[in-house]
């Protein structure tokens, strides 16, 4: 078994590369392409019905890693997809469309908690000498987020830094957003966007020590 394993993000998250960086990993960083729309809608006409938030975040990380998979096969490595949605009363919330949807977020947010649901993906485009397995999959993580009981007026301050924008749910936990997030319950990194525990599960399915990925930044 080889020493170590070059690890390839399909994500442009600048905090899942920053979750990877902090715990000793450095990947090359892929962005798919994948029409995610189409993804889901594809995904829900074949289970005859709504998905569950938990699957729809794993079915869009497993098609961002086998996209980027596709394009990467000589460069035998490990590929990982992420995506994250955030649920609250039964209603999958993701990147909010404009500063005010942002806000009607917030309003509708503030005082209570939400599921964040991160989906991962793991793809073995290793070459069989470097121990390649030609794996693929995956699971999901699920933390539940107490949002703080904000005024409007700390709303509108925080949707005018424009982090709201870009990301799941219109908050981060590692950001701007962190002090208006009261507590968790589950894994933090999962918040983040990408779930280290969770991934050295996903390693360990495919024989591979977490220290593998560490070794080999």
């Amino acid at each position: 078994m080889p020493a170590n394993a070059r690890l390839v993000l399909a994500s442009r998250s600048p905090a899942r590369l920053a979750t990877l960086a902090a715990a000793g990993v450095t990947p090359r960083v892929v962005v798919s392409d994948v029409d995610e729309p189409a993804v889901l809608d594809a995904a829900r006409a074949a289970s005859v019905g709504a998905l569950e938030p938990a699957d729809a975040v794993l079915v869009l990380a497993q098609a961002k890693a086998e996209a980027v998979s596709a394009r990467v096969e000589e460069e035998s490595a490990l590929v990982l997809g992420c995506d994250s949605m955030l649920e609250l009363d039964g209603t999958i919330v993701g990147k909010p469309a404009d500063a005010d949807d942002a806000r009607r977020r917030w309003r509708a947010m503030r005082g209570r908690a939400a599921v964040l649901h991160t989906g991962h993906w793991l793809v073995d485009v290793r070459d069989p000498e470097d121990g390649g397995t030609g794996g693929t999959l995956g699971a999901s993580s699920s933390t539940t987020v107490h949002f703080a009981d904000v005024d409007d007026d700390e709303i509108d301050a925080y949707v005018a830094t424009g982090e709201p924008l870009h990301v799941a749910g219109a908050f981060t936990i590692d950001g701007l957003g962190g002090p208006y997030v009261d507590r968790i319950e589950g894994d933090h990194h999962g918040v983040v966007g990408l779930s280290l525990p969770l991934l050295r599960e996903l390693l360990g399915e495919l024989g591979l020590p977490w220290r593998a990925l560490r070794d080999a930044g």
